[in-house]
């Protein structure tokens, strides 16, 4: 426990999923969290909240991802209450599933803007305090789909591909400050992006993963956990959580 003890972290996506799991793992091991959300202020609140039961101190804070003046308000925001930003997670993700041929324009770049462009915003907001305390933990939360893609997902699996190539020329850049860059590429996930499957479909994904099951978030926020708090020397690393689907 308290791994995190005197830490901050910035965590988009904070109030559901992935994103809340990491939240609420981090503020049980000692940080202080911000949690960002866009559109989910009652579930963030309820983060929040949680997190307050337990005895932690978090902040909730707006901002759309895809905004870059509002991210790095929102990034300024939690420095001046704070004092430093040590740990971000960039998690917040949308998706506008459809084939190529039906897909249009704002779809791509929807999805290209808050899953790839909303990365890059939030990393080099936090780049001059980090390097100035040198020290830093950039994790950036990809997909399987990333790797491998995924029927009716060119637009998330550019944007989560993208997300490895910007990490791994981020860890090269920033290592002699201290600041490790690495990102987490999730295979299927018990979250609300998945919970509108129909039963068939998920029987058919569940057949394809080796361990027979979905993930649950608090198994992809254990790896978020481990290069936040007991490791500074992996970095510019892809880290497959994902049942065995890839290897």
């Amino acid at each position: 426990m308290n791994r995190l003890e005197g830490k901050t972290a910035f965590v988009t996506g904070g109030s559901r999923g992935i994103g809340r799991a990491i939240a609420l793992a981090f503020a049980a091991e000692g940080a202080k969290v911000a949690i960002v959300y866009h559109a989910h202020e009652e579930a963030a609140v309820a983060v929040q909240k949680e997190i307050a039961g337990k005895g932690g101190e978090s902040l909730v804070v707006q901002a759309d991802i895809a905004n870059s003046p509002q991210i790095r308000a929102a990034i300024q925001h939690v420095i001046d209450q704070w004092g430093r930003i040590d740990i971000l997670i960039n998690d917040a993700a949308i998706t506008h599933d459809k084939t190529l041929r039906k897909m249009t324009d704002e779809d791509w770049s929807e999805v290209i803007n808050t899953n790839l462009n909303g990365v890059f915003y939030a990393v080099s907001a936090v780049i001059p305090s980090m390097m100035a305390n040198k020290y830093g933990r950039i994790i950036n939360i990809s997909s399987y789909t990333g790797h491998y893609g995924n029927f009716g997902q060119a637009n998330y699996g550019a944007a989560k591909a993208g997300v490895i190539g910007l990490t791994k020329t981020a860890a090269l850049e920033l290592a002699k400050y201290q600041i490790t860059v690495n990102a987490i590429c999730p295979g299927y996930t018990e979250t609300d992006m998945m919970a509108t499957i129909p039963n068939n479909i998920r029987e058919q994904l569940t057949a394809r993963i080796p361990v027979g099951r979905f993930a649950t978030p608090e198994e992809i926020a254990w790896g978020a956990l481990f290069l936040a708090a007991d490791t500074g020397f992996v970095t510019g690393q892809e880290i497959g959580i994902n049942g065995g689907m890839g290897m």
